[in-house]
């Protein structure tokens, strides 16, 4: 009998161990701490863009210098292309969606841009975050680069790229 209530005591210790143990890792505020105004922080960027940003700016960037120095359309060009044949935001969002899914020059809408950079080489994009993006492009203004209205204006002046 007297192992069976020193097994006990150390049962019932080991529980108020573990108890003591669990209740002094809460997090406690100072005083001091609790006082302090509460500031919430604002995100730097919307997720939306910064999705943009992480999977279509390696290619489709807006700090290149000049026409000649990029491997893709921007994606203001993109947007106008687009909206073009497709005006109304799921329709839109589809068209986009289906081509970064699969790009096809018979597919292609931007026939200049199939001329000088070639078709979009296939990426393995997630379709929901495509639509995401596709989205942002389509609700929002984009960056262009520097050199990108005076370029749009002299190479689809009269033009339509259909």
């Amino acid at each position: 009998m007297s192992n069976n209530i020193s097994f006990n005591l150390v049962l019932f210790g080991l529980a108020v161990f573990i108890s003591v143990s669990c209740e002094s890792k809460k997090p406690t505020k100072s005083k001091a701490l609790n006082d302090q105004p509460k500031t919430i922080e604002k995100p730097v960027e919307n997720e939306d863009l910064a999705l943009l940003k992480m999977r279509c700016y390696a290619c489709h960037q807006v700090s290149s210098k000049s026409h000649d120095e990029i491997i893709a359309p921007p994606l203001a060009a993109v947007k106008r292309r687009y909206l073009r044949s497709f005006p109304e935001r799921e329709a839109f969002i589809n068209a986009i969606v289906n081509w970064t899914m699969d790009p096809k020059e018979k597919n292609a809408l931007m026939y200049g841009a199939v001329k000088k950079f070639k078709v979009m080489p296939y990426q393995s994009f997630d379709k929901s975050e495509m639509s995401v993006i596709a989205g942002y492009i389509y609700d929002n203004d984009l960056e262009e680069p520097e050199w990108f209205e005076e370029h749009e204006a002299e190479m689809h002046r009269g033009k339509s790229e259909n």
